[in-house]
């Protein structure tokens, strides 16, 4: 027999606030070890499919607006919202793939990780989230910026097709030619998306042959000079190259804020790829270099092995982005003064160098888009729970000094909290109307929760 007021055909795990071990539960639905002050009335842990429809269901006999949740890392807890039906699709993580056609089905809670290893086992490649942990679902809903997106574009460019589930309880199937709208949102919208993907159908590519990184570590008193030799040498780059600068204190030997410009070949071969690296070869900065590691060959799994160290599991966690006209120099040497400042020495600047072609998102019908010329994520990154105020803190006032030279946010890792205007900011102004009008055709009751602070 069924629990009161929980549908008899819903499968999955159906948690009430005041429930022994909704605490638990609720904690577990962020991976961030930061946990927002917000508490759903009800948590649904769908089993499959069908039971989307059915939490939807529930919800609205309740009179309880919904919250999706995938893997759980939004950073400023976009899951987590009051008096909501939270809908977690942790557990729909089949994925089906199909080498003939290069294609491969995935579900939300698929591992983005686990999947690309995966591909690449079978010669096959999709530019997945860099850190290992991150799911499909949310990653693919805000756009995906992720291995290889200066060649394959953003994670979405990739979703030829999707499985939604709309306000009122139908499942649709949603390309460019059917529900073309949705299909549009689906494709950068982020947390404020107004219906339930159960599954993409995404296109892959095949998988580089060779791999090759190299990288530069420099004190903070070069990071100008460093920057604009980055950024000018970078359009000599093929697309196949990725290229970041990192802003950190470093380990416990290192006393003071340095910047690291790595870059990664995706080639064809190993002699492809030291060719492809070859215009970072010749280094005006040399003697000021604190390490070099030069065409080293590396892997997927190693990439996400580094990608680990750079956001440690328990922790906690605030971010924010910022598009910007304003060249890497200044950028990155207002951020690295910021940082000197940090309370915590495991926060980090992370600023790719065109980490997708502005071309690409233009020519492709999708709510992502690229906002600016350069771009940067501020990470505060700590341990204590005492330290929460001082490191939100920091985050804030660092990107306020940087605020006047934004051209916009990044949807999937923007700080929804910080000011309502914000989400409003992540996207073009007649992006903005269009998913605005789409919200209400597909969602005029407001059953989907919209974006924090919108």
């Amino acid at each position: 027999m069924s629990a009161p007021g929980r549908p008899a055909s819903l499968e999955g795990a159906v948690i009430r606030r005041g429930d022994p071990g909704y605490e638990t539960c609720r904690a577990g639905e962020l991976w961030n070890e930061l946990k927002p002050q917000r508490y759903p009335e009800v948590i649904v842990r769908a089993a499959g499919e069908r039971d989307v429809p059915e939490a939807l269901r529930l919800a609205r006999s309740r009179g309880l607006r919904v919250a999706v949740r995938a893997g759980g890392h939004s950073w400023c807890g976009s899951p987590l919202r009051d008096g909501t039906l939270l809908l977690d699709l942790s557990g729909l993580n089949r994925r089906r793939i199909d080498a003939d056609s290069a294609t491969a089905t995935v579900q939300p809670g698929v591992i983005g990780s686990r999947f690309a290893l995966e591909l690449a086992r079978r010669g096959l490649g999709f530019a997945a989230g860099h850190c290992p942990s991150v799911a499909l679902g949310g990653y693919l809903l805000s756009g995906g910026l992720g291995w290889n997106s200066r060649l394959w574009g953003p994670g979405c460019a990739a979703v030829e097709e999707i499985t939604a589930v709309t306000a009122d309880g139908e499942v649709v199937r949603c390309s460019e030619d059917e529900h073309p709208g949705l299909f549009w949102a689906a494709r950068g919208a982020g947390p404020g998306f107004f219906a339930v993907v159960t599954a993409f159908r995404l296109r892959l590519h095949p998988f580089p042959g060779a791999l090759a990184t190299t990288s530069y570590v420099f004190p903070l008193t070069a990071v100008g000079p460093v920057a604009g030799w980055v950024t000018e040498t970078a359009p000599e780059l093929p697309a196949n190259v990725e290229v970041s600068f990192v802003l950190a204190a470093g380990d416990a030997s290192r006393t003071a804020v340095t910047v690291t410009v790595s870059a990664t070949a995706f080639a064809d071969s190993r002699p492809q790829a030291v060719r492809d690296l070859a215009p970072l070869h010749d280094v005006p900065l040399g003697d000021q270099a604190l390490s070099r590691r030069v065409d080293e060959p590396s892997s997927l799994g190693a990439l996400y092995d580094a990608a680990a160290c750079l956001w440690p599991e328990r922790h906690r966690y605030a971010a924010d982005t910022l598009w910007s006209h304003l060249d890497y120099a200044s950028l990155l040497a207002a951020m690295g003064e910021a940082l000197t400042a940090a309370p915590s020495r495991k926060s980090i600047v992370l600023a790719p160098v065109s980490p997708v072609s502005r071309q690409e998102t233009v020519a492709r019908s999708m709510a992502f888009s690229v906002l600016g010329d350069s771009y940067v994520v501020p990470y505060a990154i700590w341990d204590a729970p005492s330290d929460d105020d001082d490191n939100v803190r920091w985050l804030r006032e660092t990107m306020r000094t940087v605020e006047p030279y934004g051209t916009g946010h990044y949807i999937a890792e923007a700080d929804l909290t910080a000011d309502p205007c914000r989400a409003r900011r992540s996207f073009t102004p007649a992006d903005w109307q269009r998913l605005e009008a789409l919200r209400a055709a597909y969602d005029p009751q407001g059953l989907f929760c919209s974006y924090l602070s919108a």
